[in-house]
């Protein structure tokens, strides 16, 4: 007989109510379903109907609900009541809190608000928070970018208008070939995924350039193990062999880049090597059917790429002449360059091959008629299937700037940017150099900022100066030292204020931005830095107020501490005038909402914000009366305006008819028709606005009843960047603005208006022969996902990952341990051989060492004990040179951290008891987590 079988409910009820928000567990920013039971968070999974996701969900964001429940998330406001560092606090009110934050802001701001440093970390409301600082009146305000992928954002502006991540992404619908450097897995990865996905389905190849092979490298058809830094060289070689060959697009060129803009060749002018113009400004082509100068965008006019004018006694040629004599050098030949990158010779050629073929023997069209900027109607798209990604592996060097640039030169030399099978930009992009503000610096005591702090310099005017050629900002950005820094310098506000260069702060203001461990090079510096005292006892920085969900290493080192909520906690505006969610055909934005109340006494920071704005009485945040302008950041969100009818949200906004997109009037229950829709908006381009965007009239038109910009923006992309000419002019000694003696050099060098590429080896690493690097893993984002307890078990230490010829040199096996030097520090650490790595770099995983007490973690925690962190090798400064001047560790050109020009020594050592450095535990706002985390939600 059978035995009696339980019954079984194979379709338990999972939720009773299912609300529909975006994610926070990286910077994706995927659509949720949040399915709730008794009021409470159930379950996480993937929003189907949602732009950027599509349902799809990875380990980061189902795991958003133990980040929600974390043992670590801090409880209530805290005043530090021990020593700096010493993690005793005792629990305040709110109106205490705020009170304390008045009471040391409103002094600054009536007489000295350059004294308030803010610095916000990865946060995702950077509109929000500079029209704060802008408001407060310093000028010291940036986020996170400076020391992740300036370089990446900053170079993609100057040259085409966009970038690469959030400003744009391959057509993965008909792209054939797929190029990517330097990507790790934490990025875009849900988009990547399905679009890699699409790629193989249909038989697409993707070519991986890292030195480390996983992730996105792991799947792709062939890797190329580079030599880190050497990328742009690399890129560099390619260009050399396609020119080489006659393998680009003369056509595309001559069309829609400076390629054939003429460039003075007067030696005895002011202008020598700036771009001709007419008197109107524009740039000037010699037309084919004329063999005279015209302004480029005259209709008509044909650009000749290959024109020489002989005028006022010398010959101007074109940039497409200049870029042809610089790369023709032998010095960019494969055989010269294969041995520095660690590339044949015949496979850097064989790469640049296969991109030819695809791009131009694979060349298709689509029949969809198009009008471009100069009248010409054109009955087809045509396509070049070839599409690129890079991130922050070729960014984070010191000659990141100029590698990034190399790469857009290489795409747009195939044709391959705004075309179909190619790279596409996502809306509000594109948008040229000259359309964003330029940074303002200018402080006026009891008043607002004179302009926005971030921007696009387009020559040494610009520059955020004193009279006497002193930096107006903390951390020297927009100066002679970081002419080009669009996004601050975050690494070196706390060593710049603790040693008092350009001047001492008063109050330290951070968000979301871990600067006593992972989220700062010279770690154990940083914290000597925070914790230093003066002769008369007192703190050289005297005030740090700190924000975050979760008691991170940084809550120590705070005098006031302001609790955030978690994501499903809050209000949050992803916004068109920060970092958009669009895709290439549609523009898109998205919303957060409370979709639990929190059980804690914490306030989103951004609701915060808009209070003590209100207290300090700051503009912008106060009605004519005195009373504050916005209750809480959802009221901002919906009622405050940028100018009018352009608010932080671009859908369900309110026109002559009824509900409209972009440009419209407030609109009262806007935040209901974005719960009512799944928490996001999209608006589609046009099917003929689709490509060619930056020269599209269709697109052009679009882009201002969406009010992306006021009038047609139409421009040529930028293979000659001209605002770095205009530096090394001045470096040369021309004009009224000169830089100081000491980086005239440096400027002249690194300042080329045609890409370059130069060794990031004046560095004092002479006898550190092996490259060391971080990467972030696909399960983590920064510090917050590694005390996850879901992802930990996925990433709960992270050895030190040695490829097999230096395992073998050190006598290593899996397991041992091994000292790690650098000319700045040291650490021990356990070691694995990997195979799929360049025979000469190291590299681990970032952020999963933790410092005993933070996070709730036991301190005995495989993270605590095994984990580690590279930064404690790496200096923000560089040695010194002996001229008694401070050197940061960043690219000259935008001032971005150089993470990765990191060099060491390994050598094998008996095995400790733990990772090493080891710093005394900290006492934790919050008690440990229990040995066991778990809890039941409903019946």
């Amino acid at each position: 007989m059978a035995r009696a079988q339980p019954t079984l409910d194979l379709s338990p009820k999972v939720s009773d109510e299912v609300r529909k928000t975006t994610c926070y567990m990286c910077a994706c920013r995927c659509g949720l379903n949040v399915h709730m039971k008794d009021g409470k968070v159930a379950y996480i999974e993937g929003n189907r109907d949602h732009p950027v996701n599509k349902g799809v969900l990875c380990a980061k964001g189902s795991a958003g609900i133990m980040q929600h429940n974390a043992p670590s998330r801090l409880r209530a406001p805290l005043k530090r009541v021990g020593p700096r560092g010493s993690g005793e606090f005792e629990e305040i009110t709110w109106d205490e809190a705020l009170s304390i934050a008045t009471d040391w802001l409103g002094p600054l701001r009536e007489k000295q608000p350059e004294k308030l440093a803010f610095f916000t970390g990865r946060d995702q409301s950077q509109s929000f928070t500079s029209y704060w600082a802008q408001n407060f009146g310093t000028p010291n305000y940036a986020a996170h970018g400076g020391f992740c992928s300036v370089n990446m954002a900053t170079a993609g502006i100057y040259t085409m208008g966009g970038a690469f991540w959030e400003f744009g992404q391959p057509d993965w619908d008909h792209t054939k070939l797929f190029m990517i450097f330097g990507v790790a897995e934490d990025h875009d990865s849900n988009p990547i995924k399905i679009g890699i996905g699409k790629l193989k389905s249909r038989g697409g190849r993707v070519i991986a350039v890292n030195p480390i092979r996983t992730g996105y490298n792991a799947v792709a058809d062939d890797w190329v193990g580079i030599t880190p830094g050497t990328d742009g060289l690399f890129i560099l070689s390619m260009i050399h062999v396609l020119l080489k060959s006659g393998k680009i697009d003369l056509d595309y060129l001559a069309r829609f880049t400076n390629a054939p803009v003429l460039v003075n060749a007067n030696t005895d002018s002011g202008d020598h090597g700036m771009l001709m113009r007419d008197q109107a400004g524009k740039e000037l082509v010699i037309d084919r059917r004329t063999g005279k100068p015209a302004p480029f965008d005259r209709k008509g006019v044909q650009p000749d790429l290959s024109a020489q004018w002989r005028h006022g006694g010398y010959t101007h040629k074109t940039v497409m002449n200049l870029m042809v004599e610089k790369y023709l050098d032998p010095q960019y030949a494969p055989e010269a360059v294969a041995e520095q990158c660690g590339i044949p010779a015949e496979r850097i050629r064989a790469i640049a091959s296969e991109l030819a073929k695809t791009a131009f023997d694979q060349s298709f069209e689509i029949a969809q008629p198009w009008t471009d900027f100069r009248g010409e109607r054109h009955e087809t798209m045509r396509g070049r299937p070839v599409s690129f990604h890079a991130m922050r592996g070729i960014s984070a060097h010191a000659n990141g700037f100029q590698t990034c640039r190399a790469l857009h030169l290489l795409q747009i030399l195939l044709g391959t940017v705004e075309v179909p099978g190619g790279f596409r930009f996502k809306p509000p992009y594109p948008k040229p150099a000259t359309a964003h503000p330029k940074p303002h610096s200018g402080v006026t005591p009891n008043a607002p900022l004179d302009g926005p702090h971030l921007g696009f310099v387009q020559g040494p005017e610009d520059l955020a100066l004193k009279p006497d050629g002193t930096a107006v900002r903390i951390d020297k950005a927009f100066s002679w030292e970081n002419p080009l820094s669009a996004h601050g310098l975050m690494h070196m506000v706390i060593s710049n204020a603790h040693a008092g260069d350009p001047y001492k702060i008063d109050t330290l203001m951070m968000y979301m931005a871990n600067m006593s461990w992972n989220s700062s090079m010279n770690t154990s510096g940083v914290i000597e830095m925070l914790t230093d005292t003066d002769v008369t006892g007192d703190y050289i920085i005297p005030r740090i107020i700190y924000s975050d969900a979760y008691s991170s290493e940084m809550v120590a080192y705070a005098d006031l501490v302001l609790p955030d909520t978690t994501y499903l906690e809050r209000f949050d505006c992803i916004s068109l005038l920060d970092r958009p969610i669009s895709e290439a055909d549609a523009a898109a934005d998205a919303i957060r909402w409370p979709v639990v109340e929190p059980d804690r006494d914490v306030r989103g920071f951004q609701s915060v914000l808009c209070e003590l704005g209100a207290r300090l009485n700051l503009p912008g945040f106060v009605n004519a009366d005195g009373s504050a302008k916005y209750s809480d950041y959802a009221d901002y969100m919906v009622n405050h305006e940028r100018k009018p009818g352009i608010g932080p949200l671009a859908g369900y906004r309110l026109g002559p008819n009824g509900l409209t997109s972009g440009r419209g009037g407030v609109n009262d229950g806007q935040i209901d028709n974005y719960i009512a829709n799944g928490g996001f908006f999209v608006e589609h381009v046009p099917d003929d606005a689709q490509y060619y965007k930056p020269w599209n009239t269709s697109y052009q038109k679009w882009a201002v009843d969406m009010g992306f910009y006021d009038s047609p923006q139409p421009y040529l992309f930028s293979l000659y960047a001209e605002p770095l000419r205009k530096f090394q002019r001045a470096a040369e000694g021309v004009g009224p603005h000169q830089p100081p003696e000491h980086l005239r050099a440096r400027l002249k060098q690194v300042m080329d208006p045609l890409p370059i590429w130069y060794p990031a080896d004046d560095r004092g690493q002479d006898g550190y022969p092996i490259t060391a690097l971080t990467q972030r893993p696909m399960a983590m984002y920064h510090s917050w996902g590694s005390q996850n307890a879901w992802l930990r078990q996925l990433h709960g230490v992270n050895p030190l990952y040695v490829p097999t010829k230096l395992m073998q040199q050190h006598g290593l096996a899996d397991g041992d341990w091994a000292r790690v030097t650098s000319p700045h520090g040291e650490i021990t650490v356990p070691v694995m051989e990997m195979a799929a790595l360049n025979e000469n770099t190291v590299w681990t995983w970032n952020a999963i060492g933790k410092r005993k007490g933070a996070w709730a973690l036991d301190d005995d925690a495989p993270e605590a004990t095994k984990g580690f962190l590279l930064n404690h090798l790496i200096h923000e400064l560089l040695p010194p040179k002996g001229d008694g001047l401070r050197w940061a560790n960043s690219d000259p050109i935008t001032g971005q951290a150089a993470w990765f020009d990191l060099r060491v020594q390994i050598e094998k050592v008996d095995a400790p008891q733990q990772s090493q450095p080891q710093f005394a535990p900290l006492k934790s706002p919050v008690p440990q987590a229990p040995e066991t985390l778990a809890w039941k939600i409903g019946k």
